[in-house]
């Protein structure tokens, strides 16, 4: 029922969550007055053929905040990918980097990137792109509240050598990092966007944008941002491919149940929320596509970890988080919470997607699974005993045990998770509360520290396992931990490797597996955090405007249908390419 797919985005990412909604609400109607945007006089937004447009909703939750492309976790639906572009897409399926903006780039030596931009690139106001906006647009990274600034730890300058090439020089060679931010960072204009303060860079609303992009705003209103086809779009005749959609509307359902119901009446093409008893709608006759046809339906976005804070007792032993592990039953969250729309993680986390990285070796000798008696008898030789017979265990010093779970309130699923959790717990002896605060109250807790267990799944599929490893191991811990290490792990040899890591070069395949099969090996021998399962990429679409959405068998394209943000790069532009009318 919400986007839950974010890469390495500030805490302020809070806004992009939506509740799980159990409410109802009317279902949206075009609305009578727009607010009109650039470009907006070219068709009645009311009126738009509907033959020519895409209906989509599961990503905005509210009217849309901005059009900032600096805030890739709030902006207005297609401000990124849409209407700014990058450097490069990431092609998940062939896990290579596809030249967009850029016509190719490559490393000259070990500390110097070269790009060359393609020729006759112009931004909507009809200026010319050169490299002086790509250097304009990474230097705002020196903007300490920039969502990249720790880009400049490590990039020493960037230049522009003439107008098509762009010189990159760092002081070591990051090369995975690089190669996400190659693909993550919108390229602004600069005639733009130049001279505008920090606090305008970071939090302005940027009405009317000005990008690259194969579409432009049109208009927006309280519950939609309707987007319009550029017709002298570059990648026309530079990538010889087009979306197909002239118009996108995005509109913020209030619930999920308000999404289905529009979706059931072919008022929406695409719905990117959560939407339990789908497994009925693909199998009914009623129009209705996933991306496979038997569970899981979906692709997997991201994993869902159990979060314990390592700072606090029992959950600082990795011989009491070994035997929680072993406590969860994650077959009954898959098929009792989710109807088997989602996967059980591998014991590693590791999405499906980097299967080649993971070490069955590691699996086989150190890997856990549901098993009560064995969690006990875990639990019993490390210390933990039921001394007052209440069916479960103490702490060491004989102290009572009862952990709390915190989960968002409104996060249906992920409350149902918890409880499951709380249960399959207790069999083993452990005593586990659930509790759920507001979701801002528990950002709070969880940036400080303030919690004893929660659940989170704040790192997405990238381009490379790096950042997976980065989220759970990175050093120094801090007073505040707004973005990764919320358990607050402390191992100095496992964030060594993950540094090793980022500097092997991406397209050495076993120089990576090396480092992380050790990686594995920390983090199953000492379970800082423990995978629980794969979140899919939840995409429901409708045959009845729109044909050839992405799915997982026959010729069919093999993206993902995806309007969420900083997914555009990752193939969610490239299945709009795809499309077909289905009346053609």
């Amino acid at each position: 029922m919400r986007n839950r797919a974010r890469i390495m985005i500030p805490i302020v990412a809070a806004g992009l969550l939506a509740t799980a909604c159990t409410g109802g609400g009317s279902t949206p109607t075009p609305p009578a007055n727009q607010t009109q945007g650039q470009g907006a006089a070219t068709a009645n937004p009311d009126q738009l053929p509907r033959s020519e447009t895409l209906y989509t909703t599961g990503t905005q939750w509210g009217p849309p905040a901005n059009f900032n492309p600096i805030r890739e976790w709030d902006s207005a639906v297609g401000t990124k990918g849409l209407v700014y572009e990058t450097l490069f897409h990431y092609d998940t399926t062939a896990s290579k980097l596809t030249p967009w903006l850029a016509e190719s780039g490559s490393w000259t030596d070990d500390s110097t990137y070269q790009v060359k931009l393609r020729q006759g690139i112009k931004w909507s106001d009809g200026q010319p792109l050169t490299a002086k906006d790509v250097v304009f647009s990474f230097e705002l990274g020196k903007m300490e509240t920039v969502p990249y600034h720790n880009l400049w730890a490590w990039l020493k300058s960037v230049e522009a050598v003439d107008d098509q090439t762009v010189k990159f020089t760092f002081s070591k060679a990051n090369y995975q990092q690089w190669d996400f931010n190659v693909y993550s960072r919108s390229i602004l204009p600069e005639h733009i966007w130049k001279g505008r303060s920090e606090k305008e860079v970071l939090d302005g609303v940027n009405e009317n944008p000005v990008g690259t992009g194969a579409y432009k705003f049109m208009s927006k209103d309280q519950d939609r941002v309707v987007l319009q086809r550029r017709d002298d779009w570059w990648g026309k005749t530079a990538l010889n491919m087009e979306p197909k959609p002239r118009y996108i509307v995005d509109i913020a359902t209030p619930s999920n149940e308000v999404a289905l119901g529009m979706l059931m009446q072919k008022g929406l093409d695409l719905s990117n929320n959560f939407l339990p008893g789908v497994a009925n709608l693909v199998k009914g006759n009623f129009g209705l596509t996933t991306y496979y046809a038997e569970p899981p339906y979906h692709l997997s976005a991201n994993t869902a970890w159990l979060v314990p804070n390592n700072t606090k007792k029992p959950m600082n032993d990795p011989a009491f988080r070994k035997a929680l592990a072993n406590s969860i039953d994650v077959k009954q969250i898959v098929e009792g919470v989710y109807g088997n729309l989602v996967k059980a993680a591998s014991p590693t986390g590791l999405l499906p997607q980097w299967e080649q990285f993971v070490d069955q070796n590691v699996v086989s000798s150190s890997g856990f699974a549901f098993d009560a008696a064995k969690a006990k008898k875990m639990l019993s030789d490390a210390g933990y005993k039921d001394t007052d017979g209440d069916g479960f265990v103490e702490n060491k010093d004989g102290s009572k045990m009862n952990l709390t779970l915190i989960v968002p309130s409104g996060w249906t699923d992920w409350m149902e998770s918890a409880r499951s959790i709380a249960t399959s717990a207790k069999g083993a002896g452990i005593q586990i509360t659930p509790d759920f605060p507001d979701f801002n109250a528990l950002v709070e807790k969880r940036s400080r520290g303030d919690f004893d267990m929660l659940i989170n799944n704040e790192r997405q599929l990238s381009n490379s396992p790096y950042t997976y490893y980065e989220y759970m191991f990175q050093l120094p811990i801090q007073k505040q931990q707004n973005t990764v290490n919320f358990a607050r792990y402390d191992n100095k040899k496992a964030w060594d490797l993950v540094q090793q890591l980022d500097q092997v070069k991406t397209d050495d395949i076993e120089g990576m597996k090396k480092i992380t099969s050790q990686l594995q090996q920390i983090h199953l021998d000492d379970m800082p955090i423990i995978p629980l399962w794969y979140n899919g990429l939840w995409a429901q679409s409708s045959t009845s405007v729109w044909k050839n959405w992405p799915a997982g068998a026959g010729a069919a394209p093999k993206t993902g249908a995806v309007m969420w943000r900083n997914w555009f790069e990752l193939g969610g532009f490239e299945s709009l390419t795809q499309l077909q009318p289905s009346g053609s």
